[in-house]
């Protein structure tokens, strides 16, 4: 929850995106926990149709805490990340968010990522249009410019900066189709973790 504040979400909506397998009653209750710990306010949208959730001062003190506990994970848990107990949701969600925009050409850009060792949600339009990154799961009806398809788990190491777009290619556990122009230049725009340059500890007894 924290995090996804970190983040930049501010409204009920974008919480359900960010961490789908949480229930509305709980999410709910999650919020109002953090409001009376004076960590969060919550305050009319400027559009008046919605609330919105804001970091307190002491919120905003949590930061180096989060950021830490992120890079503790990185450094301690990452060789323990399996595809089995990844919500795809999720990922997915911090997939989109993660492109590199500035490697796209102007005007819009459909990718439609398929994760090959689902039966379901599996298929996932990412539509990038400037700045502005939008995620369906559902066909939107646009025309698809790159198709991206992978195991869910090859689709982690590459976010997680384990392996690169070209080494992932060559090997065949990752799969581009679409111009050439966006194809050779998929280094510069695919999706990665802003901790994938944290490197997994040395275990010690």
């Amino acid at each position: 929850m924290l995090r996804e504040l970190f983040l930049g979400t501010t409204r009920f909506g974008g919480f359900q995106k960010a961490i789908p397998r949480i229930s509305p009653s709980i999410l709910s209750k999650r919020l109002k926990g953090l409001e009376a710990a004076e960590i969060i306010v919550r305050k009319a949208a400027p559009s008046g149709q919605a609330c919105e959730y804001n970091l307190t001062r002491s919120g905003r003190e949590l930061g180096p805490i989060v950021q830490n506990m992120a890079v503790w994970g990185m450094r301690w848990r990452k060789r323990s990340i399996a595809a089995q107990d990844c919500d795809v949701g999720g990922f997915m969600w911090d997939f989109h968010r993660t492109l590199n925009t500035s490697g796209f050409p102007d005007g819009e850009t459909v990718i439609l990522v398929q994760i090959s060792d689902r039966t379901d949600l599996n298929r996932w339009w990412v539509i990038v249009n400037g700045d502005a990154v939008d995620l369906c799961p559902t066909d939107p009806g646009h025309d698809v410019d790159v198709y991206l398809t992978a195991t869910l788990a090859n689709l982690i190491a590459l976010w997680l900066g384990d392996v690169t777009v070209r080494d992932a290619t060559e090997d065949k556990t990752i799969f581009l189709d679409g111009p050439r122009h966006l194809i050779s230049t998929a280094q510069d725009w695919v999706a990665q973790s802003p901790l994938a340059g944290v490197r997994p500890a040395l275990s010690v007894q």
